[in-house]
């Protein structure tokens, strides 16, 4: 199990990570998304013991990473967004320069080497040198680095980038597979791949984790109501009856078809009443056509979620409200002073000159 506590990691004056705190379990592939500058990068480069956190702890099945950072290091894999790769290598022999690090010996060497070349797809490329790769081929040498020495936890930094559609779900299905026994952090910004891959969510905001949630589960963050379509066909229905029984329910909207209708209610997000609303429909004698719960995209969600404002506390506005008031003062003084000083420089000019003419005038009279 990998859990984070109260992980804080500071840049100068910009808080990167703020006090952010969850675990992942093995056998689970959870999504961990954000922004550009969300802190998620440096949160990823944390937990691979690439960067120290200012306060806080990362453990590996109550390890800390940091105290045996070698120990923690053998159990983790870990694939960049930006994937380091020796172009001068071929991709063999950067598999065995990499082994080689881990410290892997033969027979389990070859055993794994056989594994990464058959499931990254990398038997064309195998003898290739890595600097005549395309970006595909590039980016699974660096998904195969990351995963042949059987790590324990896995993070992924955009995995699938650069690769065809067809590349893409045989890589989806690879991550799929591991993700049964390991533990895997994935972060993209491709949703569908999220969606098609993890089951949980963690979603970090100007350094903040806002979201740590089932996907199911996300709309309830945007909003306290869902809405389910149902598609039937019957002369004039009235589902009056139904409605009285349950007052927090409302039909909000009917749209006729071409052979049917639809009705859209909106119901409170903790009440499931589709059974009851079936059963309705049968015991009228209507014919059920369909009947489907209406969710936004993982991508709409991901937007409303972060497009919001910075997550201030009153006493951080009022704390940068005076910074800017102080430094508004400071400017406005220092114009003040500079503003003051021309003139008595100027006074000083023109009391030299008067002088300096009264002298030549008394040196003429007394020639």
């Amino acid at each position: 199990m990998l859990t984070v506590k109260n992980l804080s990691r500071s840049f100068g004056d910009i808080k990167a990570v703020q006090n952010i705190s969850f675990t992942a379990d093995k056998g689970e592939i959870v999504g961990f998304l954000g922004p550009n500058g969300a802190g998620k990068t440096t949160t990823l480069r944390m937990m691979v013991g690439y960067l120290q956190p200012d306060s806080g702890t990362i453990e590996l099945d109550g390890e800390n990473v940091f105290d045996n950072p070698l120990a923690a290091s053998a159990r983790i894999g870990y694939l960049p967004e930006l994937n380091p790769l020796y172009n001068e290598m071929t991709v063999e022999e950067f598999l065995r320069f990499i082994a080689a690090l881990r410290k892997m010996k033969e027979p389990y060497l070859s055993e794994r080497l056989e594994f990464v070349r058959d499931n990254c797809g990398l038997d064309e490329v195998w003898k290739q040198k890595i600097g005549t790769l395309s970006k595909g081929y590039r980016q699974r040498t660096g998904l195969a680095q990351a995963i042949i020495h059987n790590p324990d936890l896995l993070i992924l930094d955009e995995p699938t980038s650069g690769l065809d559609p067809n590349q893409i779900l045989e890589i989806r299905e690879l991550i799929r597979e591991l993700g049964e026994n390991k533990t895997v952090i994935l972060s993209s910004h491709i949703m569908q791949e999220v969606q098609a891959l993890c089951s949980r969510v963690i979603i970090i905001h100007k350094g903040q984790i806002i979201v740590d949630d089932s996907i199911e589960n996300l709309s309830s963050y945007i909003s306290e109501t869902t809405q389910i379509v149902l598609e039937l066909e019957a002369e004039n229905p009235d589902f009056q009856p139904w409605l009285e029984q349950y007052p927090q329910v409302q039909l909000t909207d009917i749209e006729p078809k071409d052979d049917h209708l639809a009705f859209k209610f909106t119901i409170p997000i903790e009440m499931d009443l589709r059974k009851e609303l079936s059963a309705f429909v049968s015991e009228q004698g209507w014919y059920l056509i369909s009947m489907y719960r209406e969710t936004q995209s993982l991508e709409e969600i991901f937007h409303l979620l972060t497009s919001e404002e910075p997550f201030y506390t009153e006493e951080e506005e009022e704390k940068e409200e005076e910074e800017e008031v102080i430094e508004g003062e400071e400017i406005s003084s220092e114009e003040v002073n500079e503003s003051e000083a021309e003139p008595e420089e100027e006074t000083i000019s023109l009391r030299e000159t008067e002088e300096k003419a009264q002298e030549e005038s008394s040196t003429k009279e007394q020639k």
